[in-house]
């Protein structure tokens, strides 16, 4: 277990999603672990002390998927229990409240969010479901860490249930701006059941502070204390800790992996498919928050603005498949390959193409090298909580020459900003200028920039991030 929570305390971490894979046919599922930073760094925590994940398996509540968890159970040392969900339950808690209101409104994105008052309903629906398995599991001093904007009310329901056990939320994603949050029509009953919870906390110094100018306006009676990592607020005689912690990756593994014979023979591949040319890698999920379209405009501009540039760089944009059941997603879809389409159509000629367009998922040996191929990775949401992309190419980064160009609105550009060249990313002549300066660059300043941000994931990994939340949560 971390070594900061506290002798022989038990853990049950509760999360939309199980840290398996499953596949099921005939009654008959099998079950592959999920790879991640979060289960990375949460499975030595749960297995020294034999605890708990709670989640939703992905799909709907079929039979053998017990079966399969029960043997996953056995192989891993600590136990998973599966809230089952329904068809209607997924459309509206998943499809619906989580993806069409919450994310875009804590993207910045209101004006993309559809607030039906069903999936309101369905959400607490799910959340009470999600409550009432916790309360019967585990034992009567776990802690119970939730994870995420898909259960905001968990520990409201735990103490309606009667169960008073610590519990800590940690989001995921950003918190937005009070103005942003006021549209939201359920704000005082969302913020009134976070303030259930005995911590919260976030990925960065700006959320939480937005967090806490919206308990002044909407929850006046709690009053918030302190200054630096963490602070506390008193809500009635309770006392809550919400502090900003940064998540981020597994430093040692993608080093190790990175510098491994596969990867590197991959790596070589991708430089001869593109000889004689930087690489520029970009590589999101489909979503608006990423800000693809306005990287490709920036592209376009950048080949307009520096005709010399024609021929000696490529951008490599990988976008991975999410949520292409919304129609939203699915027009953005159709947007990104219109401006690729566009984009090669006027700078691309024989034997060169300016923009590699990939729709595809990768593995983590392709990934890296991928990444470790790359001489400029463009990292460039609109809105992002972190960003682990960003620090997983420096990471993979190993011969130390490669330059991050970083949204300002990433939660990592807090932590990276003296390495990366800062962009914003609506700016498309500002983006083209910095990736003009990243290709401008010199060996020797582009060292000493990645070594800084490389020395600060490795000192701040996914491992210290865990214990700092736990130190927190179990300080006196």
């Amino acid at each position: 277990m971390s070594k900061t929570s506290g002798a022989g305390q038990g853990v049950i971490v509760v999360s939309n999603r199980l840290p398996v894979s499953l596949e099921c046919a005939g009654g008959t599922c099998h079950s592959s672990p999920v790879s991640g930073g979060l289960v990375t760094a949460l499975t030595p925590v749960l297995t020294v002390n034999k605890g708990t994940w709670i989640g939703w398996s992905g799909a709907p509540d079929v039979e053998g998927v017990d079966a399969a968890l029960r043997l996953f159970s056995q192989e891993t040392g600590y136990t998973l229990q599966q809230v089952g969900l329904t068809h209607e339950q997924i459309a509206n808690f998943y499809f619906g409240f989580t993806n069409q209101i919450i994310w875009p409104l804590f993207h910045d994105s209101q004006f993309e969010c559809n607030f039906n008052p069903d999936y309101w309903q369905t959400y607490l629906d799910v959340n009470a479901l999600f409550a009432c398995k916790t309360v019967e599991s585990g034992n009567a001093d776990d802690y119970v860490w939730v994870h995420d904007y898909h259960l905001m009310h968990v520990a409201k329901y735990m103490r309606e249930a009667g169960d008073n056990r610590r519990t800590g939320f940690f989001l995921h994603i950003p918190f937005p701006a009070v103005d942003s949050f006021r549209r939201l029509p359920w704000r005082s009953e969302l913020l009134n059941a976070l303030l259930e919870f005995d911590q919260i906390g976030f990925q960065t110094l700006h959320d939480r502070r937005n967090f806490i100018q919206a308990i002044s306006i909407l929850a006046p009676h709690v009053k918030v204390t302190g200054r630096g990592q963490v602070v506390t607020a008193k809500v009635g005689g309770r006392t809550i800790r919400i502090g900003a912690f940064p998540i981020s990756i597994d430093y040692k593994k993608f080093y190790r992996t990175a510098r491994s014979a596969v990867v590197r023979k991959q790596a070589q591949h991708v430089h001869s498919a593109l000889p004689d040319r930087k690489i520029i890698l970009g590589v999101d999920r489909l979503d608006y928050t990423k800000g693809i379209p306005h990287r490709l405009h920036a592209m376009q501009k950048l080949f307009t603005r520096y005709p010399e540039l024609r021929g000696k760089l490529s951008l490599l944009q990988v976008v991975v498949p999410s949520r292409a059941t919304i129609p939203l997603y699915a027009k953005l879809k159709k947007e990104i390959e219109r401006l690729v389409g566009q984009i090669n159509g006027e700078f691309s000629e024989p034997g060169y193409v300016a923009i590699h367009y990939q729709y595809k998922n990768l593995n983590f040996e392709e990934l890296l090298a991928y990444y470790r191929a790359s001489n400029i990775a463009l990292v460039t949401p609109l809105r992002d909580g972190m960003n682990l992309v960003a620090k997983e190419y420096c990471a993979a980064n190993v011969e130390r020459n490669g330059v991050l160009v970083l949204s300002e609105f990433a939660g990592a550009a807090a932590q990276l900003r003296n390495g990366a060249i800062l962009v914003n990313p609506f700016d498309v002549e500002g983006v083209a200028a910095a990736i003009h300066q990243a290709y401008m660059m010199d060996e020797g300043e582009r060292r000493k920039r990645m070594d800084r941000m490389r020395e600060s994931i490795r000192k701040n990994d996914i491992f210290k991030w865990v214990d700092s939340f736990f130190a927190s949560a179990f300080a006196p």
